[in-house]
């Protein structure tokens, strides 16, 4: 994997799950790596976990929602690596609860760092990429930004938004040096369901439910996840379906694209069931 052993990989979303995941794949290669997050612990617990890597390695704490945060962090990756070729937007939170049960508040706070996260890494790391004369942008949608699910309109609708930005994207930087892929992982055996938000007028009992109900349908490791997004990179896919559950549901939406959910939820409420 020459493209990604030479290169400067930035990662949002690092402190954890794929993101971790990916730097540590990234570093092995010998990488350099620029990784960030909000949250400052599992920042510092990623980089341990990298040991001694051969490329270089810098953490930053951002909040990808911030615009002027996510700013200085490329001015900082610019100062300190001199270059970017491949950005991995990879930071998400999930909101738990119907849309009757959610705030505008609960929303916005979620639409600013799944979807406003993705456009400030792009807008201001792209003057980075331009540079180089191969380079990558790697944005993290979702299943459920290709099936829309009840209990997630706030999430669907950020990677809704987050898969037409990138295909649109994709389109206008063709011919460029710089491709892009728009990833959809199925259930990842992450904490995105025990770290999500409550809903302000969703009952308590939710939180729970809803992450039993993941573990019951996530699949997919986070390493397998990270693995099959860098063979997606070197390999200039697209896009990237992570895990059989993402690809049946593609499928299912492509063959029902209005009657998919009764399938979907049968699924989601008994992960064995096979239709």
């Amino acid at each position: 994997m020459g493209f990604l052993t030479e290169g400067v990989a930035v990662i949002t979303g690092a402190g954890s799950g794929m993101g971790r995941s990916l730097a540590q794949q990234l570093a092995g290669m010998g990488a350099s790596l620029a990784i960030s997050d909000v949250d400052e612990k599992g920042l510092a617990e990623t980089a341990a976990l990298l040991g001694s890597p051969r490329g270089k390695v810098t953490e930053h704490v951002v909040n990808v929602a911030d615009e002027a945060q996510v700013r200085t962090f490329a001015e900082e990756v610019a100062a300190k690596h001199g270059r970017a070729t491949v950005l991995f937007n990879n930071a998400g939170v999930a909101v738990l609860g119907k849309f009757e049960e959610l705030s505008l508040e609960d929303i916005r706070w979620l639409m600013e760092i799944n979807f406003w996260g993705v456009i400030h890494g792009v807008f201001y790391f792209m003057p980075l990429l331009k540079k180089e004369r191969r380079a990558h942008i790697v944005n993290t949608s979702s299943v459920f930004g290709l099936v829309g699910v009840v209990g997630q309109t706030a999430y669907c609708a950020s990677k809704f938004a987050v898969r037409g930005f990138t295909e649109s994207l994709r389109h206008e930087l063709e011919g460029t040096n710089i491709f892009v892929t728009s990833v959809h992982p199925g259930g990842i055996k992450t904490a995105i369901a025990k770290r999500a938000r409550l809903g302000a007028r969703a009952k308590a009992n939710l939180h729970p439910d809803s992450v039993s109900r993941f573990d019951r349908v996530a699949i997919t490791t986070a390493e397998d996840a990270a693995a099959r997004i860098l063979k997606g990179v070197e390999t200039y896919e697209p896009r990237v379906l992570i895990g059989r559950d993402c690809w049946q549901a593609d499928i299912l939406q492509r063959l029902r694209p209005v009657g998919y959910w009764k399938t979907i939820a049968k699924k989601i409420q008994d992960p064995d069931v096979r239709k």
